[in-house]
């Protein structure tokens, strides 16, 4: 029998359009799982065979668009990306430094806690269905769930943890961002922040430690355009996929389009528009491919019922169930302060 890394080597081929491709012979002795492979495992079996109990959500133009995979440095205050007819303009942002009393830039927020802590704040809001969101246990919970199982322990997130997921907060909470559509001529253009109303400069207790603030507040118009056009996510599947910003949004971008795809009319994605959606960072195309098909059965494993295949010239996409049901999102839990919107059944920008 095949050990996982020469089963995946074949889904690999698979999705790389390459079906004749020699496999491995099998080792003699199967090698331990990486830390990704086992979450991604533990993961396939949660989504197979548990109840969901907790859902995320993204707002559908960062499905069809995204922040920047890596730190971009501090002197790059301007990132953009187009998507057929989305656009997204991010500015980086100022805020007061107390400690000298002048404005400080703040860099753009980055990398997959930006995602994660994003898709978090979205499924808060909506919970409750207020803009202000109490995050001071909410989002150390999540962060504790998002955490290897072997490491998290009983304490929580630690001191570097906290800290990772406080500077991309910081980070999106300074950031401007434009989101607009352009449509038989017109456009439809959003600006603001996402994040208002909060301190980046977090204050801390008298042992030193970073404290999460008690609420911070989304920006009106972004929760507004939020409850039309929210796509929801397994939070197992994010916490499998949370080492890649490349993963999350991959399943993002599959979330929202596969259920939106008519039955019996597969969509064809060329590698040229793949790489433009994904690896704009990459310069040669055999590097992104190699990159996006390992991130891309990562994402299969956390999405068994996504329809797609690849080939040499590119993905087709064929109607697929979404991840989360419309009548799961609908149920309000026990307790819950709110109800989700019904998210699947949402204008699409």
């Amino acid at each position: 029998m095949k050990d996982t890394k020469e089963a995946r080597d074949s889904s690999l081929n698979k999705i790389a359009g390459n079906p004749s491709a020699p496999e491995r012979k099998p080792r003699k002795h199967p090698r331990q799982l990486t830390l990704v492979e086992k979450r991604s495992l533990e993961a396939s079996v949660s989504i197979a065979t548990e109840t969901l109990e907790q859902i995320a959500f993204q707002h559908t133009v960062l499905c069809q668009t995204c922040m920047p995979y890596r730190n971009p440095g501090d002197e790059v205050r301007v990132w953009e990306r187009k998507q057929g007819s989305i656009l997204l303009h991010i500015e980086a942002g100022y805020a007061i430094d107390p400690s000298t009393e002048r404005y400080a830039k703040i860099g753009l927020p980055f990398g997959p806690k930006a995602r994660l802590i994003l898709a978090h704040l979205n499924a808060e809001a909506l919970r409750t269905g207020s803009p202000e969101i109490e995050i001071e246990c909410s989002l150390t919970a999540f962060v504790r769930r998002l955490q290897d199982q072997t490491k998290r322990g009983k304490s929580g997130p630690n001191g570097r943890e906290i800290h990772v997921f406080k500077d991309q907060l910081g980070r999106l909470s300074s950031a401007l961002i434009r989101v607009a559509t352009v449509r038989n001529d017109r456009a439809v253009q959003i600006d603001g922040k996402v994040v208002s109303g909060l301190d980046i400069w977090f204050p801390k207790d008298e042992q030193q430690r970073v404290l999460w603030p008690s609420t911070i507040q989304l920006s009106l118009d972004y929760f507004v355009s939020l409850q039309k056009h929210a796509v929801p996510l397994d939070e197992r599947a994010l916490a499998a996929l949370a080492h890649s910003a490349m993963a999350l949004d991959i399943y993002a971008w599959l979330a929202q389009r596969l259920h939106r795809i008519p039955h019996g009319k597969p969509q064809f994605v060329s590698w040229a528009a793949v790489k433009g959606q994904f690896g704009t960072e990459f310069g040669r195309m055999n590097k992104f491919k190699q990159k996006f098909r390992i991130a891309l059965s990562q994402v299969l494993r956390c999405y068994p019922k996504a329809k797609i295949e690849g080939d040499d010239k590119g993905l087709t996409l064929r109607h697929s169930p979404s991840p989360i049901s419309a009548r799961v999102i609908l149920v309000e839990k026990p307790g819950d302060q709110g109800s989700y919107p019904r998210a699947l059944g949402c204008t699409i920008l």
